[in-house]
């Protein structure tokens, strides 16, 4: 039975999008089948950070609608063990969440993982996402109204009885915890989510897009090392966090 992951940001500009594909190319790497599905309809742009930006991507509601079966979805032309299904372009393509809800107990049999890479905000794709995932990682950035609204997701996803629930925190410059009074305990404190990763700002982000690759495979050292780092934690193994100089 596979693992389904949503992936969440309060406010958009966190990196959310970039992280859930570096996480699940990682794991593709590992040799596990990943599915990785975009339901940011109004600015889906997972197949960018994946690489596929130039493949034809379904979408899962053309699954939903019976155009296509699940093991359609589409691969990543370097990953054979990575596939994505995008948001359909139209609002009124958007299925309910039941249906939804049908789609990813199926992924769960075809898949080893499923990363769900949600909308910003608590719109009704962040519903979706959150209701059907039994991991949930909330991305913010270190500034004051990211972790505010990190902190209010985490209140809902608390609401919703989500009990393995991680705080990543993205685009740290090495001489922040310096510049200022904030700590990595005062970060947890303040959303009340344990930590899974920091990453440092890395002008090789938006390279990799460039590029038509995902993060972890941009270099050794920066945010594709954390990356690398958060994804060996999310399969169990003991790893110490990023330092950041």
């Amino acid at each position: 039975m596979g693992e389904v992951i949503a992936v969440l940001s309060g406010k958009g500009g966190t990196g959310k999008t970039t992280l859930c594909a570096a996480l699940a190319a990682g794991l593709a790497a590992q040799e596990n089948r990943v599915l990785c599905i975009d339901l940011d309809m109004g600015l889906r742009n997972l197949d960018i950070a994946l690489g596929m930006a130039n493949e034809a991507v379904i979408s899962f509601t053309d699954v939903l609608h019976g155009r296509y079966f699940l093991q359609d979805a589409t691969p990543h032309p370097d990953m054979p063990n990575l596939f994505l299904l995008t948001a359909p372009l139209r609002e009124e393509d958007l299925t309910d969440s039941e249906d939804f809800g049908r789609l990813i107990a199926k992924a769960k049999d075809f898949y080893d993982y499923c990363l769900i890479d949600a909308p910003a905000g608590i719109s009704e794709g962040f519903q979706m996402a959150s209701r059907y995932a039994g991991r949930v990682i909330v991305v913010a950035t270190p500034d004051p109204a990211s972790l505010r609204d990190a902190t209010r997701v985490a209140d809902l996803l608390s609401i919703q009885r989500k009990e393995d629930v991680h705080l990543v925190v993205n685009r740290i410059r090495p001489d922040f915890f310096s510049k200022t009074e904030l700590t990595v305990d005062d970060m947890m404190d303040s959303t009340g989510l344990p930590l899974l990763g920091l990453i440092p700002e890395d002008p090789n982000v938006p390279l990799s897009a460039f590029r038509g690759k995902p993060l972890i495979f941009t270099g050794k050292k920066g945010a594709a090392e954390a990356c690398r780092r958060i994804t060996r934690r999310l399969c169990g193994s003991i790893v110490p966090l990023m330092k950041l100089k």
